[in-house]
């Protein structure tokens, strides 16, 4: 651990043995595996102050589950209306902020980290930060599939000097986006750059926040030492040549998404090279014509979609659904 005594003065986030962390964990219809998920979370080596729970309108028992859990540490938001997990963590960590957490750590409800996961991501990042003169704005783990593999849909990007990090002594890489799946954030870069952006509702929700970070105060950091386990059930990323009827929806809102991104922070050039790659993947997908229609629409859509963040002292937050504490 880090030495007060000698740290830079500059550097806004708390001590990694002083932190006080919200653990913040999206839920919607996830029983079977949310329970797992709890039970890592509460046996960290570096227990979080509080473990906020966001019930996104469930409507399989989840709310009775809940509700039926005796620990302190416990905060439960049951929403009214299901926001995605965009709109999830969006609530979730306002709360995690407003309880007055220095870090909140996010995640799925279908996510086990191991014990020393949440210790080793903060002992990492000031160390990091210390080695890199920066005060590092977000740090994540190792995500592994159930059976040891990598975990497809949850590599994050590496930068052009990836190395910098791990060349100081840290088994680090600088990455400039990752997803959801154990990710620690400091309030300062949550007070500074604000939420997720709730709008998004899923897909792309991630990777905007942790782009947007990188882009205010430099690259986040992935911890190879902090391992968790992702039981999403089909180990595979997002690929266009697989759009149905079942899943449009979710394509629908990761195109907007996505193409809205690029539009705005890459240009109309990679707004249509995006455009190109969905376009050329669907057609190898053979995808019916119905929804090729669907996924232009959202990708035209995207042109006038731009949501602003939001930050925690909004009064939205104290208002929608109800809290367990």
């Amino acid at each position: 651990m880090s030495n007060s005594s000698a740290r830079n003065p500059k550097f806004l986030s708390a001590l990694p043995q002083d932190a006080r962390v919200a653990a913040v964990v999206v839920t919607y219809n996830r029983l079977p595996k949310l329970p797992h998920t709890l039970e890592t979370v509460l046996a960290q080596t570096h227990a979080p102050e509080w473990v906020v729970v966001v019930n996104n309108n469930s409507t399989d028992g989840t709310q009775e589950y809940l509700d039926g859990l005796d620990n302190e540490k416990l905060v439960i938001l049951h929403l009214d209306e299901n926001l995605g997990g965009a709109g999830g963590f969006e609530h979730g960590m306002a709360h995690g902020v407003n309880l007055g957490a220095d870090f909140v750590w996010i995640m799925d409800d279908d996510c086990y980290p191991e014990p020393e996961a949440l210790e080793i991501l903060l002992d990492q990042r000031e160390r990091t930060s210390e080695a890199l003169d920066r005060d590092v704005p977000f740090a994540c783990s190792l995500v592994k599939f159930i059976d040891g593999s990598l975990c497809e849909m949850n590599n994050p990007i590496t930068t052009w000097d990836w190395p910098r990090a791990y060349l100081t002594g840290m088994n680090s890489m600088l990455i400039v986006e990752c997803t959801f799946v154990s990710v620690l954030v400091p309030r300062w870069a949550i007070e500074k750059e604000g939420l997720p952006l709730g709008e998004y509702f899923i897909w792309f929700d991630d990777k905007e926040f942790t782009k947007r970070l990188t882009r205010a105060f430099g690259p986040g950091i992935i911890s190879m030492d902090s391992v968790v386990v992702h039981d999403m059930g089909v180990n595979a990323g997002v690929n266009y040549r697989q759009v149905d009827e079942s899943n449009i929806w979710k394509f629908e809102k990761g195109t907007r998404n996505q193409a809205s991104y690029r539009l705005r922070f890459e240009g109309r050039v990679a707004y249509l090279m995006y455009f190109r790659r969905v376009f050329l993947q669907m057609r190898e997908g053979r995808v019916a014509k119905p929804i090729k229609k669907r996924m232009y629409r959202a990708l035209r859509t995207a042109r006038k979609f731009n949501p602003k963040p939001r930050f925690p002292k909004d009064a939205k937050y104290s208002r929608l659904g109800t809290t367990r504490v």
